[in-house]
């Protein structure tokens, strides 16, 4: 997971003009020969001018792993990105999907479930595979 932060921060502050993905969640993660992670298909991403931090888009992220501001506003920025970071980190440390049942039959997204659980529950979210190895 390492690998995608950093693909990350390259995106947004190491590329000549910075680039929201978008569109990140896990399909999106490849591993290489060498089981590094590398961030894939920018069909949705779009580039900052200078100066800009945001734009405004009609391009539809995956739900669940799109920041709320972007849904409701179509406005993007990197904030959007590294929500999605954010959700897929919990996803891999609770084997759960922003998209389960659970989360819709309770009106509840998948980051106000982590947020309430911890810290008193956070051995009871964790992924139980997780924590035998």
């Amino acid at each position: 997971m390492i690998d995608v932060g950093v693909a990350i921060e390259h995106l947004h502050n190491r590329h000549p003009t910075p680039i929201i993905h978008c569109d990140l969640k896990p399909s999106n993660i490849l591993l290489d020969k060498d089981m590094v992670a590398q961030v894939g298909d920018f069909g949705v991403a779009k580039l900052l001018g200078e100066g800009d931090v945001m734009k405004q888009t009609v391009t539809l992220a995956t739900i669940g792993y799109m920041a709320l501001e972007f849904g409701s506003t179509g406005i993007v920025s990197i904030k959007c990105d590294v929500y999605s970071y954010g959700i897929i980190l919990i996803e891999t440390f609770t084997n759960k999907k922003p998209t389960d049942n659970f989360f819709f039959s309770e009106e509840v997204t998948i980051r106000h479930w982590m947020e309430s659980s911890l810290p008193k529950e956070a051995i009871e979210i964790a992924d139980v595979d997780l924590l035998k190895r």
